[in-house]
């Protein structure tokens, strides 16, 4: 996927105003009119630039978009960072048009639904992407959060509002899921009711445990000896505090231990991996490398066997 940059599109540098980008958007639109346009790619041009200025407009979208910072270039391999609109409040609003995928990859979860002017109207339901702690999955918290809300400043300038909401994490909880907060989104129009608040779960990144779905993995070091004659040792759990693993004699680099039940709770409950990772101790002493030595003189072990192409 290549980056799109909706600025150099429309013709704007990233600090104009919303007239500023509503002028040059009319100016370029015209000029790339396929009906008028005389430029052998008008077609596409124009669809870009109905696209780059469905961001720019957007006070919300257009926030969001610039929290990834100016360092990416128009038509360079992009891939959205992990986590880049956490904490970040959008409305629902979208325009049914058909976007690239640069567009779809940010924005596609919130270019769907929209409201039919009433007397009363629903307000617009929000959506924003909340990273919680490994530990809370396994046992449920409440947590404050900081949402940005962006808006419009009297210069037409694209400002943030800060609000705080306190959340109550369910036990069991894992990434992808949502939380509805009811009557958090818009305002609704006369007498219609507010539009509801939907987070995201993500689980911030951990020093030792990775997640997939309800499992969760743990690299386990093990010294050569351990791992060729058994051993039986404490590792940590992500709940806090430890459980003790029996690792069988022979047990080579890259196999799994599977502790059934030991991850994120649920029904039924996801389990915990020790994968199985060799720690080479260091050589520094002459007696550290006589025993390195000593191993090799002991061993036929041949570590690049499977290296070996066919003679013939």
């Amino acid at each position: 996927m290549k980056f799109k940059d909706y600025y150099e599109i429309c013709g704007v540098p990233r600090n104009a105003s919303q007239e500023d980008i509503k002028r040059a958007y009319r100016k370029l639109a015209r000029k790339y009119h396929p009906d008028v346009s005389k430029v052998a790619d008008a077609e596409v041009r124009f669809k870009e630039l109905g696209e780059a200025y469905a961001v720019l407009k957007d006070p919300e979208k257009r926030a969001a978009y610039d929290q990834m910072g100016s360092q990416w270039k128009d038509g360079q391999d992009f891939q959205p960072p992990p986590g880049w609109d956490a904490g970040f409040e959008f409305g629902g609003r979208g325009d049914g048009v058909d976007h690239s995928d640069f567009f779809e990859a940010l924005f596609g979860r919130q270019a769907r639904g929209g409201q039919r002017p009433g007397m009363h109207v629903r307000g617009e339901d929000h959506h924003a992407k909340m990273l919680i702690d490994l530990q809370d999955a396994y046992r449920g918290a409440r947590r404050s959060i900081t949402l940005r809300v962006p808006e419009l400043d009297e210069q037409g300038h694209v400002a943030m509002r800060e609000r705080k909401l306190d959340v109550n994490i369910p036990k069991g909880i894992r990434a992808g899921q949502h939380l509805r907060l009811t009557g958090q989104g818009t305002q609704g129009l006369g007498e219609g009711p507010a539009g509801d608040l939907y987070l995201e779960i993500g689980f911030n990144p951990h020093a030792q445990f990775r997640v997939d779905g309800r499992d969760v993995y743990l690299d386990l070091p093990l010294a050569p000896w351990e791992a060729a004659l058994g051993c039986s040792l404490a590792i940590p759990t992500p709940e806090g505090g430890s459980v003790q693993l029996t690792v069988p004699a022979g047990f080579a680099a890259g196999r799994q231990l599977r502790l059934k039940g030991k991850g994120i709770p649920g029904n039924p409950p996801g389990d915990l991996y020790a994968v199985l990772v060799i720690a080479l101790p260091p050589a520094v002493s002459e007696s550290e490398k006589e025993a390195y030595r000593t191993m090799a003189k002991a061993f036929t072990f041949d570590a690049r066997a499977d290296m070996k192409g066919d003679p013939s």
